[in-house]
C-alpha cells in the first residue's frame, strides 16, 4: 500500500489590505508583512470620478457607482484569494457629503463581504494623511494639505503628531465644477475658503508637505519639463519659488500642452489647474522655505495605525538599510565592525564630523554595503548602483539615494565616467560625490581585506595623520596586504589627497 505523506501546509506571511475609496478614483493597496517601510505586493487603482456632479445634484454619479460596485467586487475577489487581514475599505468626503453615499455603502457592502466598511469623517481623514507623511518623515513640521476630488484636508504637524486639522470643499473635482471649469474662478473660490482657516498663521514659514494624487499630479508635469533625473515623486523637494513657477505654469498652460510633457495620466490632466491654483493660494498665505510631496498619505496611514503600530518609532532610513541588508546581504553583524573601521577616516575628518547628512549617510552605506553580494559580478556595479536609487521604500529621500547609490557603484569598482551614473553627478553637490566615492573606495578595501567577515577586519586598522593614509596589520589575522590590498589602499589615499603606508609586523610598506 501506498501513503501518500500529507502535504506540509504552506504559511503565507501577513497580508493586508486596503481599499481607498476617494471622489476621483479608487485605489486597493495589498501590503505584505510587519514593516516601518510598508511594503505593498499589490497596487492597482481605477479612475471612477465617484464625485461627479456632487457639487450640482448632492449626489454621487451613478454612472460612477456601477463602475464602483463592479471595481469593488474585484477588489474583493483579490483580497479573498490573497488571505488578507485586516481588509478595510475607506470612504471619504464624496461618499459622506452625498446625499445617496448611505445608499452606496450598503450596495458596495453586499459586493464585499469580507471588508470592513468605513466612512471617514473630516478629522479621521486628516489623521491619517498625517500619520502616511510621518511614516516617511518623522521629523516633519509645518503643514500637510492632502487634496483630493471632493475636499482638501489640512493639517498642522510637528514633533511625530498632528494637531489643528481642517477639511474644506477644495478637491479638484468639486472647485472645477464650482467654478464652471474657470481656473481664475477657481483661484478665488480658493482664496476665500482658506482665508477662513485661523489657525494657518501658526505654520508659516515652515514647510508645505503635499499630498493626494491632484498634487502628484503637479510633481509629475514638473519632473518631466525640467528632465529631472529621477521619476519619483515621493521626497521630491523645490523651493517657493520653484513650485510658485511650477504652479503659474500648469494653471495657464493649456491641455494639449499638459498632454505634450507627458508623465502623467489624461484623466488627471484637466484636474492639475485646479490643484495648482489651490497650491498657490496656500505659497501666498504661508511662504514656506520649501515644498515637499508625499506619496505617503492615508494608506500609509492606516497601515501605519492598523497594521505595524509596534514598529512605528524605528527610524526609516536606518528601518529600509538593514530590511535590505538583511535580505540581501551576506553577514547581518559585520555593520557595525565597518562603521568603526572607516570612522577614524571620514567620522573625524573636518567636511563630515560637522555635517549631519555626511555622519548619517555614513553608517548607512556601511549597513547597505553588501547588498550585491549575490549579483553577476559583470553587472554588480551598475546592478546595485539602480537597486538603490530606485528602490522601493518611505524612508530614503532622493539625496540620500544618490549618495548611498554612488557608494556602492564605487564600492563595486564602477568607472566614475560611466553614464549610469549621471543622476548622482546631478543630484549631488561636487562635495557629497566626492565624500561618497572616498567612502566607496573604503569600503572596497575593508571588503578585499575581509572577504565579508568581520573576524579578518579585527585587529587591522585605518589611520589618517599628518596626511599620510596609513593600514595597519600588526595585530590582525592577516600578516600580508597582498597587491590588492595595496592598489585599493593606494586608490583610496588618492581620492583623499594623501600618501599611503601599509604597516606589516615591523615592516613599513609605501
Amino acid at each position: 500500500m501506498t501513503i501518500t505523506p500529507a502535504p506540509f501546509p504552506i504559511l503565507l506571511p501577513r497580508r493586508a489590505a486596503i481599499i481607498d475609496l476617494g471622489s476621483n478614483s479608487v485605489r486597493m493597496v495589498v501590503y505584505e508583512g510587519v514593516a516601518r517601510n510598508p511594503v505593498p505586493i499589490f497596487n492597482e487603482k481605477a479612475t471612477l470620478r465617484l464625485g461627479a456632479g456632487l457639487e450640482k445634484t448632492g449626489r454621487l454619479s451613478e454612472e460612477g457607482i456601477a463602475r464602483a460596485l463592479d471595481v469593488l467586487s474585484r477588489f474583493q475577489t483579490i483580497a479573498h484569494a490573497m488571505g488578507a487581514q485586516p481588509f478595510d475599505v475607506l470612504a471619504t468626503a464624496a461618499v459622506r457629503d452625498a446625499k445617496n453615499g448611505a445608499e452606496f455603502v450598503q450596495a458596495a457592502k453586499a459586493h464585499m463581504p469580507d471588508a470592513r466598511f468605513r466612512v471617514l469623517n473630516g478629522e479621521e481623514e486628516a489623521d491619517y494623511s498625517a500619520a502616511g507623511v510621518l511614516c516617511a518623515l518623522p521629523e516633519a513640521d509645518g503643514l500637510v494639505a492632502d487634496i483630493g476630488g471632493g475636499s482638501l484636508e489640512l493639517i498642522r504637524i510637528g514633533r511625530g503628531a498632528y494637531f489643528e486639522a481642517d477639511t474644506m470643499p477644495l478637491g479638484v473635482i468639486r472647485l472645477h465644477e464650482r467654478a464652471e471649469g474657470d481656473v481664475e474662478a477657481a483661484a478665488l473660490i480658493a482664496e476665500q475658503i482658506l482665508a477662513k482657516v485661523t489657525w494657518l498663521d501658526k505654520v508659516k514659514s515652515k514647510p508645505l508637505y503635499l499630498v493626494g494624487g491632484a498634487f502628484r499630479a503637479l510633481a509629475r508635469l514638473y519632473i518631466a519639463k525640467t528632465d529631472y533625473p529621477l521619476n519619483m515623486v515621493h521626497l521630491f523637494r523645490l523651493t517657493a519659488a520653484e513650485a510658485q513657477k511650477m504652479a503659474n505654469w500648469v494653471a495657464g498652460a493649456s491641455r494639449k500642452r499638459l498632454e505634450e510633457v507627458g508623465n502623467v495620466p489624461r484623466k488627471r490632466i484637466m484636474d492639475a489647474p485646479f490643484a495648482a491654483v489651490v497650491l498657490l493660494e496656500l505659497l501666498a498665505r504661508l511662504s514656506p522655505p520649501e515644498i515637499v510631496f508625499s506619496s505617503e498619505g492615508l494608506r500609509e496611514g492606516w497601515y501605519m495605525r492598523e497594521v505595524a503600530a509596534d514598529v512605528a518609532v524605528e527610524a526609516p532610513m536606518e528601518a529600509l538599510a538593514g530590511e535590505m541588508a538583511d535580505r540581501l546581504g551576506r553577514n547581518a553583524s559585520l555593520p557595525d565592525a565597518l562603521v568603526a573601521w572607516t570612522a577614524p577616516i571620514f567620522l573625524s575628518a573636518q567636511g563630515w564630523k560637522d555635517d549631519e547628512f555626511l555622519v548619517q549617510q555614513h553608517k548607512l552605506a556601511c549597513m547597505v554595503s553588501d547588498i550585491g553580494s549575490y549579483d553577476h559580478p559583470q553587472y554588480r556595479a551598475e546592478q546595485t548602483y539602480r537597486r538603490l536609487l530606485h528602490c522601493h521604500g518611505v524612508g530614503f529621500d532622493h539625496l540620500a539615494r544618490a549618495f548611498l547609490a554612488l557608494v556602492l557603484a564605487v564600492r563595486y569598482d564602477i568607472k566614475y565616467d560611466d553614464p549610469v551614473l549621471e543622476p548622482s553627478r546631478r543630484l549631488l553637490k561636487r562635495h557629497y560625490f566626492t565624500s561618497a566615492v572616498q567612502l566607496g573606495l573604503a569600503l572596497r578595501l575593508a571588503y578585499t581585506l575581509c572577504a565579508g567577515t568581520e573576524a579578518l577586519l579585527d585587529g587591522t586598522c585605518l589611520d589618517l595623520k599628518e596626511n599620510v593614509l596609513t593600514l595597519d596589520l600588526v595585530s590582525g589575522g592577516l600578516r600580508s596586504g597582498g597587491n590588492a590590498v595595496l592598489r585599493r589602499l593606494e586608490r583610496l589615499a588618492e581620492a583623499l589627497g594623501v600618501e599611503s603606508l601599509i604597516r606589516e609586523g615591523e615592516k613599513r610598506i609605501a
